[in-house]
């Protein structure tokens, strides 16, 4: 439907082309005489080329050439230039129909490439950012608006640094300066997790994918941002069907591990149980052999023992589990923490705040422990502020001396004072629900790691719970 539309403009164009021509020599006509003068005609067979191509070229030229016939009459046999002129000329006018049509195909096809483009921008799930090679964004995705609050009109033309916490916005510009001098890729190609932060100042966790691209002498760079604390409902469904899965796994475990200890045990017992009978049964006698007696407490005594090295072995074999310490960055194993405990925050109206210093020095830890610790504060933090009006969540990790700090700071009911004496004792909660038994692990497993932790009051109200793990370089970061 557009290029007959394109075609019918065309022709409208070489008809009043051709009638704008005719009022121009009407008007110079005593100034030109019996003269061809087809440069005045030339315009209208441009337009109608450019308009609609062959056809309408065509048209324009002949309405043209007739209307330069009409002024010259019987004289052009007498003049051969006016003759050779106005062959030039129609033979002119059919080869700009020809650009022009070309020129309009690649017109057409330039816009829907574009309109194809703008409608996969439009839905790509991921918000899509790109910028310059100076940091200057040059298209906003849709997604990227509804996941930042800012608009394309807001965006464009500003620098990328925006969407970044301190101390990242700061620092982006440098790293983009650091490529473009050695050519060297930390991101592009690689995907990894970032912290970005939205137009009311909140920030949140995000998976980064950046590309390159060049247009001649012009490069540029596209990154597709999704937010790692908006999942899909069934994506968090199966997390946790996993872990149903692994609490069921865990319980028939435990269950076996009962019953063959009870079985293990019931021997020595029993045994001890027999041998007791025994010995007072001789005890019961007039004159009871004291070498049957003193055997049947020696067998008993061996019994007790055995009984109790079935269960050092067991207590040894849970105690010695293998675990691997790996050296590890505190800002990125936070990070990564972060967006596993964050799946839902958004939709219960926390506000949450990542402040970590990547600057800080590793630590050396089994990275999966650590991590669960994170995770179980985070979720106990989101879990308090469910009755909270004021619901802000601040994930933080910094330098302190030998040591990298960890706090969870929210804005939740708090814990009294009782509790607080008591709160990483075994079976101590503050849920109506709760076993007691996670932050006396989360004890267990920081203090393994040569840390210590702790919960203070929050000066906004709730709590702030904070943990230290030592540094990998200092002498108390080497795990025996």
């Amino acid at each position: 439907m557009k290029v007959r539309g394109y075609v019918v403009s065309g022709y409208m164009a070489a008809i009043y082309g051709s009638a704008l021509a005719l009022a121009l020599r009407l008007t110079f006509n005593p100034y030109l005489g019996h003269r061809v003068f087809l440069v005045i005609y030339l315009p209208a067979v441009l337009v109608a080329a450019l308009a609609g191509g062959l056809g309408p070229a065509i048209l324009a030229t002949g309405l043209c050439t007739a209307i330069g016939l009409a002024f010259i009459g019987n004289t052009i046999a007498a003049n051969t230039t006016d003759l050779v002129e106005l062959c030039f000329f129609a033979a002119l006018g059919p080869v700009f129909g020809i650009i022009g049509g070309r020129l309009l195909r690649e017109s057409e096809g330039s816009r829907f490439r574009e309109a194809q483009l703008q409608s996969i921008v439009d839905t790509v799930p991921e918000a899509m950012v790109t910028i310059d090679d100076k940091g200057i964004m040059r298209s906003f995705s849709a997604t990227a608006v509804r996941l930042f609050g800012w608009t394309a009109e807001e965006m464009i033309g500003r620098n990328v640094s925006v969407l970044m916490p301190s101390p990242y916005r700061k620092e982006h510009d440098s790293y983009l300066e650091h490529y473009r001098i050695t050519g060297e890729r930390r991101i592009i190609g690689l995907g990894r997790i970032v912290v970005a932060e939205r137009k009311d100042g909140s920030t949140f966790p995000a998976e980064l994918t950046v590309g390159e691209g060049q247009v001649g002498s012009q490069r540029f760079f596209t990154g597709f941002i999704r937010d790692l604390t908006e999942r899909r409902t069934q994506e968090r469904r199966v997390q946790e069907l996993q872990s149903e899965l692994v609490h069921v796994s865990r319980l028939t475990a435990m269950g076996e591990m009962a019953s063959s200890l009870a079985h293990e045990i019931n021997q020595p017992l029993s045994a001890v149980s027999n041998y007791m009978e025994g010995v007072a049964a001789l005890l019961e006698q007039d004159h009871p052999d004291l070498t049957l007696v003193s055997d049947g407490v020696k067998q008993a005594a061996v019994q007790a023992l055995r009984a109790g090295d079935i269960i050092k072995r067991l207590r040894e074999f849970v105690a010695k589990g293998e675990t691997a310490h790996t050296v590890e960055n505190p800002a990125i194993l936070l990070e990564e923490a972060s967006a596993l405990a964050l799946f839902g925050a958004r939709e219960q109206g926390v506000r949450v705040s990542l402040r970590c210093d990547r600057d800080i020095r590793p630590i050396l830890v089994d990275k999966i422990q650590i991590q669960q610790v994170a995770l179980n504060l985070i979720r106990n933090a989101i879990e308090s502020m469910e009755a909270s009006e004021r619901r802000e969540l601040t994930i933080a990790v910094e330098a302190a001396e030998d040591a990298a700090l960890f706090s969870i700071s929210d804005t939740g009911i708090g814990i009294s004072p009782e509790i607080a004496e008591r709160l990483f004792q075994p079976f101590v909660t503050t849920k109506p629900n709760g076993m007691g038994v996670g932050l006396s692990i989360c004890r267990t497993i920081i203090e393994a790691h040569g840390g210590r932790i702790w919960a203070d009051p929050n000066e906004d109200g709730g709590t702030v719970f904070n943990f230290t793990l030592p540094f990998a370089d200092s002498e108390a970061g080497h795990v025996q």
